[in-house]
């Protein structure tokens, strides 16, 4: 299942490796997409979407409409 989320304060490469890596702490399987121009995170994954929002905003960063 691809889950593509908005996520408004993605700056730059670190903040996509600092998302990218807390998502494969929990879902190493996880296929991670990061668009930083566009401020969305696509992730392909066996994991729930409540756990992948949870991850995101653990790492700091904020899901639009979480």
């Amino acid at each position: 299942m691809a889950l593509k989320l908005k996520v408004s304060n993605i700056a730059c490469e670190g903040c996509a490796d600092t998302i990218t890596e807390s998502i494969h702490v929990m879902e190493p399987e996880a296929k991670v997409d990061i668009d930083i121009n566009a401020k969305t995170v696509t992730v392909e994954s066996a994991a729930s979407e409540e756990s992948i929002k949870q991850v995101i905003v653990a790492a700091g960063y904020t899901v639009e409409g979480y």
